[in-house]
């Protein structure tokens, strides 16, 4: 299938592993323009020329830290048009409510809630006046089912969504091609999934291998999640024939989630 996108610019954040990467590459493969983001310089531009490697779209990279004002610039700055904007950022720290201060929480907020808002405000107006933006929030299938050590997240996040759900409905977007869903992982092979079970094993004594094992045969699917999967369904809520679909949050879970709706 065409997904309609060849030529479109992307903005992909926290992209130089993971799930953004799959996210990145998938949108490469299309033809799109991209610009990824990320902290670490090093591990962002090897990302980059494995993605100049498939021989889709441009790749530029711009190392920086996208919750601060700076880094928002930086990366809005490298792309000529944002007509796609692919938010992701890490999860923060799981943890007892009871050990937050306000510091913990403002960060939290500052990742996964306020950093997407202002991408989303510099960015989906002009899209509007083009008459097509995509913008795909990657959350976590713990807006669905909450997770009780994952506090921080929970919160941040759920508030992204709910603030999405209002946006999304808009006229003067939705009537503008312009669309905007979440993405919502559940368990997923990757380097985040990896290192809390490595510290599960550290905390409780258990292998990592028993750990990892008994995660994935708690998923219907008895697999983790590939970011390859991911990026495929991310490029096509941005495809042109995904202008029907805005203020939805599709969960990737292999079935996990137990509930109806």
């Amino acid at each position: 299938m065409d997904l309609g996108i060849q030529g479109k610019w992307a903005l992909v954040c926290a992209a130089s592993k993971g799930l953004g990467k799959g996210c990145a590459s998938a949108l490469v493969r299309e033809g799109v323009n991209v610009v990824i983001t990320a902290r670490g310089p090093e591990a962002l531009e090897l990302t980059a020329i494995e993605l100049r490697a498939l021989g889709g779209g441009e790749v530029h990279a711009v190392a920086g830290d996208i919750t601060t004002p700076e880094g928002r610039a930086a990366a809005l700055a490298a792309c000529p048009q944002v007509d796609i904007l692919v938010n992701n950022a890490g999860g923060p720290p799981p943890g007892d409510f009871r050990d937050w201060g306000r510091d913990a929480w403002i960060q939290a907020l500052e990742a996964n809630m306020l950093t997407p808002i202002e991408l989303i405000k510099a960015t989906v107006d002009a899209m509007a006046e083009r008459g097509f933006g995509r913008v795909v929030n990657i959350t976590s299938g713990a807006v669905k089912a909450p997770i009780d050590v994952l506090g921080l997240s929970n919160g941040a996040r759920s508030g992204l969504t709910g603030f999405v759900a209002g946006l999304a409905r808009q006229p003067r977007l939705a009537a503008r091609n312009v669309t905007l869903n979440g993405l919502l992982p559940g368990a997923f092979d990757t380097d985040r999934l990896r290192g809390t079970t490595q510290g599960a094993a550290q905390k409780t004594g258990q292998s990592f291998d028993a750990l990892w094992d008994k995660r994935r045969m708690g998923i219907p699917a008895q697999r983790f999640g590939s970011a390859e999967e991911f990026g495929a369904a991310c490029a096509f809520l941005c495809s042109q024939h995904a202008g029907y679909i805005t203020g939805q949050n599709l969960l990737m879970d292999g079935g996990a989630y137990p509930g109806t709706f």
